[in-house]
């Protein structure tokens, strides 16, 4: 239960007295977050975005702000993405300043042994630009007043990926050894839920494979986890958003995912140490994404070199079908200007073609019954021989050319289909608050209209199995109505079974996404069509229909005659 009905978000307030002050540095350390000492006060998110020397950033998509203070990536708002389905609910805040209830953010810094570097507390000053936008970059700087400077230039693009450049000079008399870092922090306490399907928490590519094995619970069990192989990006990602260091192409980076406790995590991104000699200056370029997980965005970029993005979004088994069927979702909306209706359209696209294999099905479900009179002469000649009587039936099938598997082969097509959906309404952003018509707002979220609130009458959205709304009613009809309709024979349990499963499947399904209800319902509705003329084309199974459900009122009739004669 709690891997599909999860108990609901930790709201503002508790996740505030569960974030405590930092623990002991590790190795690369950023420095420690300005909360409180005794760890039992959080700070203010207001207050925090209102320290002097902000340098605000304003691109297209997102917008935010510079901290001075350790020259933080602290402050980060998704202009394109709002927190609900309502308009004036804001935008997404994806980033926001140590030791804040949401705290994230990204630094870039240098760590080395007898010298003076800068921290999570250096004050930066304001060398180049006053304001980060897609045409006008900033550079911060720090002298350590013993021969090095520090320059860190940000750069942003017209989406969500920030380049920074990492620059020391030595001007002193003797060389140095330095080793250029970047990090990620966040707390886990507003992460998405990381369930059996859907992953949530450290993700990265090493060696070109990406590696969606460790969650929250692992780091903090392993304490410090150093990636193998070459890293191509590392950082955090949730559902519906990304944080990813990513290094230069031609530099070699490690990286590791650190827990700091209290529900606090760092992922470090690290180059090899170097030595700057007198004189010498040394940049590092690093990449930092810091937005959401848009497919096309993250193709993008992977076509300009960062390597495997786009599979930051775990399409998982089935991605074979979900990212083709995702990329014609997009074309459909495109043309309907819909996702419902694209959805719609989909639905007509797979079950044409699966059209000829439903074609054989049939065929093959009207073989099966021309075979019935022989198959159960042969059950009853052989009903105490069942190695004899599997024998005689394969003998029959191979004479009379008859697969009784045939009928199994469309089932197992749509399996993979169907979840290859379901993966696509979970995974891409794309549909998120996307309508349809009435009182669907949002296709990826489930029904609000439930019979508890009186469909959508009463201000209350029940939640889980609980929340029965029309599209799952619904779902539940049709599906009876297909289970009705079908013509194969089975016995009085199957037939109990395949009645009630219809209205047990309403209730599992109420809960899911309403874009998922709204593909099956459509697929039911194009199933009973389809019945409908492959019946015209294979008399002999709607005689068989209409000869079982006359048969089955008689018996019912006569159920009914015996009780009221008892009575």
């Amino acid at each position: 239960m709690q891997k599909f009905y999860p108990e609901p978000e930790v709201s503002p307030a508790e996740v505030a007295s569960r974030v405590d002050a930092p623990g002991e540095r590790a190795a690369i350390d950023p420095g420690t977050p300005s909360a409180d000492p005794a760890g039992s006060v959080v700070r203010d998110l207001d207050e925090s975005l209102a320290g002097a020397g902000r340098v605000r950033i304003d691109a297209p998509e997102l917008r935010g702000s510079l901290n001075p203070i350790g020259a933080r990536i602290d402050d980060i708002e998704l202009k394109t993405h709002r927190q609900t389905v309502e308009e004036d609910s804001g935008p997404i805040r994806l980033y926001a300043p140590s030791g804040t209830a949401g705290q994230k953010f990204a630094q870039f810094g240098w760590v080395g042994e007898g010298v003076a570097l800068p921290d999570g507390d250096t004050v930066w000053q304001l060398v180049d630009g006053d304001e980060l936008t897609q045409a006008t970059p900033v550079t911060l700087g720090w002298d350590n007043g013993e021969g090095l400077s520090f320059t860190l230039k940000y750069e942003i693009d017209e989406h969500y990926m920030f380049t920074v450049e990492q620059s020391v000079e030595n001007s002193g008399e003797g060389s140095v050894a330095l080793r250029p870092y970047a990090v990620v922090n966040r707390t886990s306490a507003n992460a998405s839920d990381d369930l059996f399907n859907v992953h949530s928490g450290p993700i990265g590519a090493f060696d070109a494979e990406v590696d969606f094995g460790w969650d929250y619970d692992d780091i903090v069990e392993e304490g410090t986890v150093n990636n193998e192989g070459a890293t191509n990006w590392v950082g955090f990602t949730d559902v519906y958003w990304m944080s990813a260091l990513i290094p230069e192409n031609d530099r070699e980076a490690t990286s590791a995912f650190r827990s700091l406790g209290n529900e606090r995590y760092r992922a470090d991104l690290y180059y090899e140490p170097m030595t700057l000699a007198a004189g010498e200056a040394v940049t590092h370029t690093t990449q930092l994404y810091a937005g959401a997980k848009e497919s096309a965005v993250l193709d993008q970029y992977q076509d300009q070199g960062v390597a495997k993005f786009g599979n930051a979004i775990d399409w998982g088994w089935f991605g074979f079908i979900a990212w083709p069927m995702w990329q014609v979702l997009i074309f459909l909306f495109g043309v309907v200007g819909n996702f419902g209706v694209a959805i719609i359209c989909l639905t007509f696209i797979i079950r044409l073609l699966l059209f000829p294999i439903a074609q054989k099905q049939f065929a093959s479900m009207a073989q099966m019954r021309a075979v019935q009179p022989k198959m159960k002469a042969l059950q009853e000649r052989y009903k105490e021989d069942k190695p004899k009587l599997q024998q005689e039936m394969a003998k029959m099938y191979k004479e009379e050319k008859v697969n009784p598997l045939a009928g199994c082969l469309p089932i197992f097509l749509q399996i993979p289909i169907f979840f290859a959906l379901y993966k696509v309404l979970m995974l891409a952003i794309e549909m998120r608050h996307e309508p349809f018509f009435l009182w669907l707002k949002d296709l990826s979220a489930p029904d609000p209209a439930t019979i508890l609130n009186l469909f959508g009458l009463l201000d209350f959205t029940p939640t889980g199995f609980l929340g029965i709304g029309i599209l799952a009613v619904l779902l539940g009809f049709t599906m009876w109505l297909q289970f009705k309709l079908n013509p194969a024979a089975m016995d009085p349990m199957q037939q109990q079974i395949f009645m009630i499963m219809p209205w047990v499947l309403m209730f599992v399904m109420a809960p899911f996404a309403a874009g998922l209800l709204l593909y099956w319902i459509t697929s039911n509705i194009l199933t009973l069509a389809q019945q409908k003329y492959l019946y015209s084309k294979h008399p002999q199974l709607r005689a068989q229909a209409e000869k079982d459900a006359t048969e089955k009122a008689k018996a019912a009739e006569r159920e009914k005659s015996e009780e009221t004669d008892k009575a």
